[in-house]
């Protein structure tokens, strides 16, 4: 039923109730989104200021170039895997209790990277540790918007928590750029214990969304703790190989081989034992029973994919290639950042209004796809006019796929699915950032490889090409060494945007069997909101 519909249906109803078309937020739903958005800040911060950092933390803290990518990837593994059981412990111990839980494994990880790591391996702990809590902060704030507000309205109200990845996502590689030029990369880390602080003490006052009561021992007894178990350590391992493969150990090797098939069969176990034996399984198998299922969740990886391929890629393109300091690497980036927001919020507005979204995921993926295709210019004289035009309309592309696949996924999931609904959208997109990052490392450091051959260069400069950047920097404009290494890296860098091109290819054609659903849907969740405004009337 459209909103026309409804509006004259409630004409001859004694008393209508309040339809998807006509909900509007009292003060209690406005400080539960309000909270949500400024938490998710962190995380997005969080996710792009360490990346101009990386050359020089990797020199402090005596890091290989091999450990100075696992500072990004060790976040996103962790924040990857512990999504879907961060959520589901929250269906039995409460939305409040875990949302407070992931904000203090962010905090703990915060402070273990900032003041107290002095070495690589104390470093990647801290990293490991904020994962976990950044991706129970990423999904939960998916699944409370689905707790509290209807689909249809729910990608217009989301719009805060995307501006505030936007701001995070923006001001992240600027500040991290500013803070390495001024020798002071731990600040990366310091400027998100405000936010931490903050968010301990938004939540319990605002986040209160109750359920049925049960006694602690019910709670245990429900969690599956075998599924769970083999979904998180079989994702980790084969995580874990696939990051391993092509840079620290050969892609044929048993270290790299052993990790990968062991993590294949625990995941596979897993799902056997969700789908047949778990009493309350933890993973919703049956979100993916369906053709238009499927195709916008692989779009969800997809869009992870390439984004994050390319805001890891691209400041490292501008300090190897152009020579530009981190900061300015961060600055350069502002087009796809700046217009990923705008991109996002015109889809969401229209969404609502129109009650349609494979529009918005059909147009971002010509436009996403398009703009990766055009990366392959980028190489060392490239205009700036180019660069800039190619970045932003790769922005605005995915900010078009980022709402619009958000919103197909809870379209195409029963009501009383949405919420874990939008968790796997999270889940999903985390997977494709995790795996795009390793995969885009494996494939970086192999293409460039083979630039260094034709040159008779050694391999060693592919293996530690973060630190490389600042030995090139120095080199006198007529060593011949010099043009021959900046050959590599560009060759290096195509091979990485040919890899995101791809990916972006097949999600178009992928997107293509997402069929038609209707957005409007009443709320239906176990979770209600405790008003903590006693003057609002929306509540009791």
């Amino acid at each position: 039923m459209d909103c026309d519909t409804q509006d004259e249906a409630k004409k001859f109803t004694e008393k209508a109730p309040v339809t998807t078309c006509t909900w509007t937020p009292g003060k209690g739903e406005w400080a539960a989104m309000g909270t949500m958005a400024v938490v998710s800040l962190m995380v997005a911060l969080d996710a792009t200021i360490l990346v101009p950092a990386l050359p020089t933390l990797a020199v402090d803290l005596h890091g290989t170039a091999n450990e100075a990518f696992w500072a990004g990837t060790s976040f996103l593994l962790t924040s990857t895997v512990f999504q879907p059981l961060i959520v589901s412990l929250s269906d039995i111990f409460g939305r409040k209790e875990l949302l407070l839980v992931s904000i203090f494994f962010f905090t703990l990880g915060t402070l273990i990277c900032a003041p107290i790591a002095h070495d690589m391996t104390t470093f990647l702990a801290g990293r490991s540790i904020q994962g976990i809590g950044g991706g129970g902060i990423i999904s939960m704030g998916q699944v409370v918007y689905a707790d509290i507000v209807p689909l249809r309205q729910r990608p217009k109200y989301f719009a805060m928590v995307l501006g505030a990845w936007a701001i995070g996502t923006v001001s992240g590689p600027l500040l991290g750029g500013a803070f390495v030029n001024a020798n002071r990369w731990r600040w990366c880390f310091y400027i998100n214990l405000p936010i931490c602080g903050l968010g301990f003490v938004l939540v319990p006052l605002f986040v209160r969304l109750t359920t049925k009561k049960t006694s602690l021992a019910s709670k245990l007894a429900r969690v599956d703790w075998i599924g769970g178990f083999l979904f998180v350590c079989g994702l980790a391992s084969f995580l874990i190989g696939l990051s391993w493969a092509g840079t620290q150990f050969d892609r044929l090797s048993i270290q790299t081989l052993a990790p990968i098939f062991v993590g294949l069969y625990a995941l596979a176990s897993s799902i056997a034992w969700e789908r047949f034996v778990a009493s309350e399984p933890f993973l919703s198998i049956s979100l993916f029973l369906s053709p238009s299922a499927v195709a916008a969740y692989a779009t969800a990886f997809g869009n992870g994919f390439i984004l994050f391929c390319t805001l890891y890629y691209g400041p490292f393109y501008f300090m190897a290639v152009r020579f530009t300091n981190a900061l300015d690497a961060g600055i350069r980036m502002l087009p796809v950042t700046c217009l990923l927001l705008p991109g996002s919020v015109i889809v969401s507005v229209l969404s609502t209004r129109l009650g349609r979204f494979r529009w918005a995921v059909w147009i971002g993926w010509v436009i996403s796809t398009l703009s990766c295709g055009l990366m392959q210019l980028f190489d060392q004289t490239i205009s700036t006019p180019a660069w800039a035009a190619i970045l932003a309309i790769f922005g605005a592309g995915n900010g078009m796929v980022l709402t619009g696949t958000n919103v197909a996924i809870q379209a195409i999931s029963p009501a009383k699915d949405c919420g874990r609904a939008a968790t796997m959208y999270a889940f999903m997109r985390s997977l494709g950032m995790t795996v795009g990052v390793a995969v885009g490392g494996t494939t970086f450091q192999n293409v460039m490889i083979l630039g260094l051959d034709k040159h008779a260069l050694p391999h060693g400069i592919a293996r530690h090409a973060e630190a490389y950047v600042y030995r090139v920097q120095n080199m006198s404009d007529s060593d011949p060494t010099r043009a021959q290494v900046l050959d590599a890296y560009v060759q290096g860098f195509h091979g990485v945007f040919w890899l995101t091109g791809g990916v972006a290819t097949v999600c178009l054609l992928g997107s293509i069997f997402i069929r038609k659903h209707s957005m409007d849907k009443e709320l239906d969740s176990n979770f209600v909101l405790r008003n903590t405004f006693k003057d609002d009337r929306r509540h009791p």
